[in-house]
């Protein structure tokens, strides 16, 4: 049945039961799905809007708390939401497995619970779930559901999820004896057929769709581009493209930025490769206002009045410092680690790459690294520089590394039939998880002796991340655990002397909004965050374009809530009308200038 719909997208026109809003972190995937959520069900659908994101914003959006279980969204009849909280599915597990040990003693239990404390456990935990929603097993009314839109992690966390119920499916075929990091009778192979119903909705055309969010910008479309192929893959092929933030300048203004903007759109939409350019394309144009709240999001896709412009927002004075400040206030250290975290999308690759490239330029040898499964670091330098490496944790080489290792040892000993069960289980999809926190346990190291500079994937990413790290340190620092004095990967994170943590945001509500979330939950951990950089301010352009004008405005709401408290110190990078791009362009932001006037907001 078609939707009644004025000005429809198209992802809405006839949308199946299971619809995945993917893509390169910030290119608008929770705004969409969640329009189009309220979209459906205001056409009198019964939608579920699930998110898979551990960094999700979707409750400052809708006013909702945000559970594992489905909250119905005020306002909207007939649409609930929910989260696969990762924590809150991996005790849930954890629950699910104890309760199968009939007979056995509490050390024993105990010593259950603690093999199930680790990566592993959360992620087939929140897969399980996740696995439920397309089983159509997850819930007591699911089959009531008539719709389920999935508000996705950033690509290289998706990509990840959706191929776990192709390689479960097949892990499990083959092993009747479950995954030995997943504890013992895990009950994983009770779970098989649930795994094969998901992957048989997720390559089912008839009921799965994948909307491939992007901007009209070219590393987002590249990145759709590979996500189109790897998502075909897997069996995912009925695919459309949403161009999301189509921005045209007003005509009959002499208004430099706006039309440089405008015309780095259109190139980039021009240069759509072909295997996207032949899907069916949708494009949103970039709106004035936030998308938060549910008139917004009625707005966003042309089925609902747009609220009210602010425009007379208060100049605010933030004591800022430019890119170059921050390399020299960096590199007065003369080693250590360098965290660049944030939201999907505000630019953490370059700051990165950047700063990087900063510190050789004042003679520091420099390890740039990645955990960003969509790896953009390499096409960002676009070439080299003596004194500078450039790496990246790799999952898959992560994987097959730590397996070998674990063969070479735990495995030595071993008769063939001893190895072939330990090889066995080190094939689980739950082993990657194990490696990369390894690689970065070494990359940490690394920088007691030289200046490491650390990409981080997006934030729900490295929120696990971090979790398996302080999993480790409990694990280590539990007594009897080790003897000596032993250094953990947290302990390292901790250090102020020797890591500092940079947050990066975009001057809008909901990267601001995440930032101070993943500050908030980094001081949980004792990690205190170094500094802010604000990338991609307006507030120098000097536009007199009339959206961009109200753009600015939300802007200096943000900048106001920056300098209210939420940043120790604070650095802003400019909106540039060529993207740096190649060392000589990211060298060229950073490159030594000496004591200079602080960044100036507009007044």
């Amino acid at each position: 049945m078609n939707l009644a719909l004025s000005k429809t997208p198209g992802f809405l026109a006839s949308p199946t039961r299971f619809v995945f809003f993917t893509g390169k972190g910030g290119v608008g995937k929770t705004s969409l799905s969640a329009a189009a959520a309220i979209a459906l069900a205001d056409a009198g659908r019964r939608v579920l809007l699930v998110s898979t994101d551990a960094a999700s914003n979707l409750d400052e959006m809708l006013g909702v708390p945000l559970s594992n279980a489905p909250v119905p969204v005020p306002g909207a009849p007939g649409l609930s939401v929910s989260t696969i909280d990762p924590d809150a599915a991996a005790e849930a597990y954890r629950q699910r497995v104890l309760g199968q040990l009939d007979g056995a003693t509490d050390e024993e239990r105990a010593k259950v619970r603690e093999e199930l404390s680790g990566a592993c456990t959360t992620e087939i935990a929140a897969f399980d779930e996740f696995a439920a929603l397309l089983a159509n097993d997850g819930l007591a009314d699911g089959h009531a559901w008539d719709h389920v839109v999935f508000d996705t992690a950033p690509t290289g966390h998706t990509l990840r999820l959706l191929s776990l119920p192709k390689l479960w499916s097949g892990f499990l075929a083959d092993n009747d004896r479950g995954a030995s990091c997943l504890g013992p009778h895990s009950g994983l192979k009770m779970q098989e057929s649930r795994f094969n119903a998901a992957l048989a909705a997720l390559s089912n055309a008839a009921l799965t769709t994948v909307v491939l969010v992007t901007r009209p910008e070219g590393a987002a479309i590249r990145e759709a581009t590979r996500t189109s192929g790897e998502l075909r893959a897997l069996g995912l092929t009925n695919q459309r493209l949403a161009i999301n933030g189509v921005f045209h300048a007003a005509v009959g203004l002499d208004d430099p930025a706006a039309t440089r903007l405008d015309r780095l759109g259109r190139d980039a939409i021009v240069a759509i490769p072909d295997v996207l350019a032949a899907l069916p394309r949708d494009e949103v144009p970039l709106r004035s206002f936030d998308t938060v709240g549910l008139p917004a999001l009625r707005a966003l896709l042309g089925d609902g009045a747009e609220p009210p412009s602010q425009t007379n927002a208060p100049p605010v004075a933030l004591h800022a410092e430019t890119l170059d400040q921050l390399v020299d206030a960096l590199a007065e250290g003369g080693r250590g680690l360098i965290m660049v975290m944030g939201k999907g999308g505000v630019g953490k690759t370059t700051i990165a790459a950047a700063l990087a490239v900063g510190l050789v330029q004042r003679g520091h040898a420099v390890h740039l690294t990645t955990t960003d499964r969509a790896a953009h670091v390499a096409g960002t330098l676009s070439g080299t520089l003596p004194g500078l490496t450039v790496g990246r944790i790799d999952p898959k080489v992560e994987t097959q590394a730590y397996i070998d290792r674990q063969m070479a040892t735990r495995g030595a000993h071993l008769d063939d039939a001893g190895r072939a069960l330990l090889l066995e289980d080190l094939r689980s999809p739950c082993t990657e998880e194990v490696a990369v926190f390894h690689a970065f346990s070494r990359v940490v190291s690394k920088s007691r002796s030289a200046f490491v500079v650390l990409d981080t994937a997006p934030t729900g990413h490295s929120l696990l991340l971090m979790d398996a790290t302080g999993a480790y340190h409990r694990q280590m620092t539990r007594p009897g655990a080790a003897s000596g004095k032993v250094t953990t990967p947290l302990m390292r994170l901790q250090d102020p002397t020797l890591t500092r943590v940079l947050l990066v945001t975009l001057p809008e509500t909901t990267p601001v909004s995440q930032a101070a979330a993943l500050q908030d939950d980094l001081r949980r951990a004792h990690i205190e965050p170094w500094a802010w950089i604000v990338n991609k301010s307006l507030a120098a352009s000097g536009t007199t374009d009339p959206l961009l004008r109200v753009r600015l405005a939300g802007e200096r709401r943000q900048i106001a809530r920056i300098a209210g408290g939420l940043a120790r110190r604070t650095f802003v990078l400019p909106w540039l009308p060529e993207p740096p791009v190649g060392v000589e362009a990211l060298g060229a932001l950073v490159a030594p200038r000496g004591a200079g006037a602080s960044f100036a907001t507009e007044t």
